[in-house]
Order: structure tokens, then sequence, then C-alpha cells
């Protein structure tokens, strides 16, 4: 394992302590070091360790390279990513992310996590940042200058002081948990259910630079993801609120297998397929805050708020929240005054409200309508494409700036056409 873990003292001083040594917990470190402060990486677990969140979006490709990490990305050999795909009752539609409306990146990697996030968190260490891996933090004081109670591997316990916090920890959600900030998330209990396979996909027709999106058949709220990756092997899961997956039986594995079997090309496209992961299941993972940041701590990607797998914009989320977080925490350290609220939570909700959008319009049915509609613009089709490529903070496509209200019109053309 590579680390750059130093002796354990029962006290160190740094200027931000980071809480998890995911995607968004390595990107701020390289940032922050880069910017010249010193940091520390708590991780409770060992990498690599398993996660989903394995189909990238372009925009994530920007942050990668800001960090100095897009030379170890590229040569990693992951599966190469140009868009998305969707399917539903034998309905076959694609959006290509290099045609979008928003300049930058339009390609990325489907990747394996635990693969991934060891690399980032590597590189990180190679550029001289501090993680120590199998650390827990047990507690958090911000009455005053922030410290943390942490335990190391060996169970021992140190203190860290520092200037000010990040919680990169993901679903742990540690500091809203320590300091009282959870709140309900505004969407609907959903289950996840979900694994690897080696996937033998003989159809030659089969795309595997782009994830693909198929819907029940009866049940437009039920959706499957199926990632493919460079070692012919696929994440694939299946997402719905739980009433809807009630009637599955058996095992984690035989109720996943038993809703793919429902639907027809999803069946026949895996049916050679083999389980190579134990299944595993999420419940209830949308989650929300009652407040993102102050002068003493921020949260980044899940640790705030985590919406919903189905445009795959978890790891897009933690990574502009890093960039944002360690633009506005470098100005703070060198003395400036910075509003929390105005500088760093208002404009990360722009581009999180604008994913929010999407995903209720998914669930709703009035998305579908627009991703399956064959004679929508090309102008039109950039735009969504935009978005699903990760660009949802681009306030100059009107998708973004004005997006409930663009949607519910595309919505009614749609409809209007299909019915004449």
């Amino acid at each position: 394992m590579l680390s750059s873990q130093t002796s354990i003292v029962s006290h160190m001083d740094v200027d931000v302590a980071i809480i998890g040594a995911g995607p968004s917990g390595a990107i701020a470190a390289s940032l922050l070091r880069q910017q010249g402060h010193k940091v520390v990486v708590v991780e409770k677990q060992q990498f690599p360790r398993f996660s989903i969140g394995e189909s990238l979006l372009p925009c994530c490709m920007q942050f990668i390279e800001q960090a100095g990490m897009l030379d170890a990305v590229n040569q990693a050999g992951f599966q190469f990513k140009n868009g998305a795909a969707f399917r539903h009752q034998g309905r076959y539609t694609t959006f290509d992310f290099t045609d979008k409306f928003t300049p930058g990146p339009g390609t990325t990697f489907q990747v394996q996590r635990g693969q991934f996030d060891k690399l980032l968190a590597d590189t990180a260490i190679s550029q001289g940042v501090d993680i120590r891996f199998g650390h827990q933090v047990d507690s958090v004081d911000i009455s005053g200058e922030p410290t943390l109670k942490v335990t190391n591997e060996q169970g021992q316990p140190y203190q860290i002081n520092a200037k000010f916090i990040v919680d990169a920890s993901g679903f742990g959600r540690v500091l809203p948990r320590l300091l009282n900030l959870e709140l309900p998330s505004s969407l609907p209990t959903r289950s996840a259910i979900f694994t690897h396979i080696e996937d033998n996909i003989s159809d030659n027709e089969f795309d595997r630079n782009k994830i693909l999106i198929s819907v029940h058949p009866e049940h437009k709220d039920i959706w499957y993801w199926l990632i493919p990756f460079s070692n012919n092997r696929c994440s694939i899961g299946v997402v719905g609120e739980p009433h809807l997956l009630a009637h599955l039986t058996g095992s984690l594995e035989q109720q996943l297998l038993e809703i793919i079997a429902q639907e027809p090309d999803l069946k026949r496209l895996l049916a050679n397929a083999k389980v190579v992961q134990p299944c595993a299941t999420l419940q209830g993972y949308s989650a929300n805050v009652t407040t993102l940041a102050t002068n003493k701590f921020a949260l980044l990607g899940n640790a705030g708020e985590f919406l919903d797998p189905v445009f795959s914009s978890g790891v897009t989320i933690a990574m502009q929240s890093a960039a944002m977080a360690c633009k506005s925490l470098d100005r703070q350290l060198k003395g400036e005054t910075v509003d929390w609220q105005a500088d760093y939570a208002q404009p990360l909700m722009l581009g999180v409200n604008t994913f929010r959008t999407y995903v209720q319009a998914w669930y709703d049915g009035r998305f579908q309508d627009v991703i399956f509609y064959q004679q929508a613009s090309n102008n039109v089709k950039q735009m969504i494409c935009s978005i699903l490529a990760g660009y949802a903070w681009d306030s100059k496509n009107p998708f973004v700036k004005e997006s409930e209200r663009r949607l519910n019109t595309i919505v009614e053309l749609c409809r209007e056409l299909d019915v004449a």
C-alpha cells in the first residue's frame, strides 16, 4: 500500500483536515497543496475498496486535470466513455457527449472505483499529500479552532488541530452525523440492488463506450444501469421505490437476476453473464443537510447532498464541490473574508438543483419523454447533452438557467407532436 503515513504523535497542527480520500478528498487535497497549504487526509478504510458510481461524466476531467492527475488517469487503461444510451420497450437513443452545447471535455472513462479511487489517492500522495489510511474520526469540536479526535489503525488516539475541516467522507457523512446537520431529502426513498458481472456480451452492436440506461417495460420509474469496464466486466444495477421491488424473492442475487429477466433486451444482452461480485443494496441513499459550509468546515459531494444515481452525477458533484470549496478556502486561509453561503453553497446548488430538476422529471416520466423523442432539434439535444455530460453549472445553457420552465416547454412540444 503506497502511503504517506508518518509516525503518530499525540497531536498535529495543519491548515486543513480532510475527512475521506475518495475522489473529492483526493482532488481537494491536491488543489490545496498546490496552493501551499498544509493538509492531512484521514481515511477510515484501506484502499482499494469497492464503491459504486463507476460511470464518470466528461465534466470531471477538467478537475482531474487541475489536480495534476490527468496523465495517471489517461494511462490507467480504464474503459473509454463518449456518451449515454437509453432503452425502453424497443426504443433506443444515444447522446454523444462530444456534440454538446457547453465547451469542455466530451469524453471520459467508466471505472472500477476501487482502482480509480486508489489511483487518485496514490497520485495525491506522490505529490506530497499526507493521507492516513485506516484512521477514523471519532469526534469533532468546532466551538473554537476546529479539532478532530482520531484513532489510528493500531487503536491509538491522537488529535488534529486545523484551521478548517473539509468533509469528503461520501456516504459516511461524518460531519453531518457528528454535528447534527442531517436533513431529510426532498426525494422519495428508493432502493438499489447492484453487482459486477463478467458480461460475455456477444452482440456486436452493443456500444461499450456508453453507459446503457434501460427502463422497465411496465414501470417507468424502475430503471437499470449497465456500465461496461475494460476487462469484459460490467457494473449492473436496478433502482426503484421499495414497494415496486417488494415482490422480488430470494437472495439479493436472485432478486437482481429476476428483475433483469423482466427487461427483454437486457435479458438477451446478458444471457451469458456471470456474477463475480457479491450483490449489495442501498436504500434511502438520497440525503440533505442544514448547511453546506461555514467559516470552519465545508461539506463536499455526497457528504452534503446526494440525489440519485440515474445521471451518474455523484462523482461530478463531488469534484465540482472540491474545486469550488478549495477556491474559497484558499482565499480564507490567506486572510480574506469569505461568505461561504454566497461564495460556495449557492453556486454549488445551482448545478445540484439543475440535476434535481431532471432527476425528478425522469421519475415522473417527463424527461423520459424528452430522452426518447426522436425529432428534437439538434440545438435542444446539444443543450440536454451538456447536462448529461455533467455541465450543470453552465448558466449560459437555457436548460440550466431555466431548467424547470425549459423542460416543461419541450415536454409539452414532444407530447403534442407524439399525439399528432
